[in-house]
């Protein structure tokens, strides 16, 4: 794949700086499962505004990925993710990474989309960008880290790599609609969700 690099525990220090250079970076990850106490992280997708992404396989015990933490906690950049809350709570949980400031595509989506019941990645490419995402790899085995196939590495990339659009078509059709505020309100919730999901605590706001 064009624009493409696979790296091994972390970004290299050319791929901090380059990327430290953008205004925003979309992230995405792959884990074993949907459970961030038990489900290790694989890997880490990274994209910049250019279309340069990178994948960062991550190994059974690591704790720590210094230039990654660097990227995705300087509060100059946006990080985008679909989802955000799963992830942030994968990245903080496995690697102590406290990514600062977000943009979730699906909260964006519910906000603004509510014509549609429908918001997965998949749906909002389609929509949006007018292409057609193949998901067959989504659930596969992440695990095997080293060998993963040709299909899995796309499937990542692409993972990140129409986030950018998204967030800049979301982002006006929520200004659009008056509800811009309140996304940025729920963006800025999002630790505290993340803190109550790694306590496993759940519907504390119900009766």
């Amino acid at each position: 794949m064009e624009n493409f690099e696979v790296c091994d525990r972390d970004i290299s220090q050319s791929l901090l700086e380059r990327y430290l250079a953008s205004d925003a970076i979309a992230v995405d990850t792959e884990t074993m499962g949907l459970n961030p106490l038990r489900d290790r992280l694989c890997l880490v997708q990274l994209c910049d505004n250019e279309g340069y992404s990178s994948a960062v396989r991550i190994e059974r015990g690591q704790t720590s990925a210094p230039n990654l933490k660097q990227l995705l906690e300087t509060v100059s950049i946006l990080k985008i993710f679909h989802f955000a809350r799963f992830d942030l709570a994968t990245l903080r949980h496995h690697l102590a990474i406290e990514v600062n400031p977000v943009f979730c595509t699906k909260i964006a989506s519910k906000l603004a989309r509510t014509y549609s019941p429908r918001h997965g990645l998949k749906e909002l490419v389609k929509e949006i960008v007018g292409l057609e995402l193949d998901k067959s790899a989504q659930s596969s085995d992440w695990g095997n880290v080293r060998d993963l196939t040709d299909e899995q590495l796309a499937y990542a990339a692409n993972d990140v790599r129409y986030l950018h659009d998204l967030s800049k078509r979301l982002t006006l059709m929520l200004q659009r609609e008056g509800r811009w505020h309140v996304a940025e309100d729920c963006f800025q919730c999002l630790p505290t969700f993340i803190t109550l999901d790694l306590l496993q605590y759940s519907n504390i706001f119900e009766h």
